[in-house]
């Protein structure tokens, strides 16, 4: 069995995860995005060390910032890690908020088309010489169908719809209809699935106070030491709240003095996002607010 917590950003999800973890003998397996990368700590609001000796953690500091994660890879380390865990007889607990890789858990998200290195740097080129406008212009001419339901604003699903259209010849429907042939990977655990929630006043409130409290740990000097190790190769890593924002201020795009609330700003931006992700996008489940949570084991029903 599986249990999979999530939550949007600032819900609270990493506190009341390893309260669980600790009351069931559970490891956790993180499905969030940036706790990939080493040295991005402060700006992901990452498990400091103290709590990382509390209960084992997978999935967390595998990675350089000047590499990239994609989801294939993902599942497969995820797989190795969940089977590794129950094996010794230990309860799985995932936790994360990117609904990409929560997703991973409940449906197929990884397709068998391999990409040619040359053809990356070819869009790669194009993108960073051209704009994203040029990549959804020829995708567009790919797909006189339409795009369906891409995400034509965000860089990183446009470039690939395209690498992928280029590498098969075939349209984004076509590839949609033989993506969902693909099975779950997944498909012969038992997963239970809880969503931590926040009231909106309370969240806003966490959130102004997350951001405040990593600028003053040192976010910005953090930003620095990643720009130096290739955090710029990294278009998800580089993208992510707090760390585009820091990268623009240095960059003399943005005033000091106004770097805090255009973090605030975007992470509510992104909470948007999220609960709509988890609507749509995961199964039904069980919601838990966190004000009426006072011991861990009430996150989940099954046992």
């Amino acid at each position: 069995m599986i249990r999979v917590l999530t939550g949007c950003t600032a819900s609270g999800k990493t506190e009341w995860a390893i309260k669980y973890a600790r009351e069931i003998g559970a490891e956790i397996v993180s499905a969030d995005s940036q706790l990939f990368y080493r040295g991005m700590d402060i700006g992901t609001a990452k498990p400091n060390p103290d709590e990382l000796k509390l209960v084992k953690h997978h999935l967390i500091n595998i990675m350089d910032v000047s590499e990239t994660m994609n989801i294939a890879r993902y599942v497969a380390v995820a797989k190795e890690t969940v089977e590794a865990v129950l094996t010794r007889g230990n309860a799985v607990l995932v936790v994360g908020g990117s609904g990409f890789y929560l997703k991973a858990f409940f449906s197929a998200v990884a397709d068998h088309i391999e990409i040619s290195p040359l053809l990356r740097s070819e869009i790669d080129a194009q993108l960073n010489r051209d704009g994203l406008e040029s990549l959804v212009e020829q995708l567009k001419r790919l797909n006189p169908a339409g795009l369906g339901g891409l995400d034509i604003q965000n860089p990183r699903r446009v470039t690939r719809a395209l690498e992928r259209c280029l590498s098969t010849g075939k349209t984004l429907r076509e590839l949609a209809l033989e993506f969902e042939k693909i099975p779950a990977p997944f498909s012969n655990y038992t997963i239970e699935l809880t969503q931590l929630e926040q009231k909106p006043e309370q969240l806003e409130k966490r959130i102004q106070m997350r951001v405040e409290q990593m600028l003053s740990a040192g976010l910005i000097d953090e930003v620095r030491a990643l720009l130096s190790m290739g955090l710029r190769k990294n278009l998800t890593a580089s993208k992510a709240i707090g760390y585009r924002e820091v990268i623009d201020y240095l960059d003399g795009k943005l005033a000091r003095q106004h770097l805090a609330s255009e973090i605030i700003s975007n992470t509510k931006g992104l909470v948007k996002k999220q609960k709509t992700w988890f609507k749509t996008q995961l199964p039904e489940h069980r919601h838990v607010a966190a004000e009426t949570l006072t011991q861990a084991k009430d996150l989940f029903i099954l046992s």
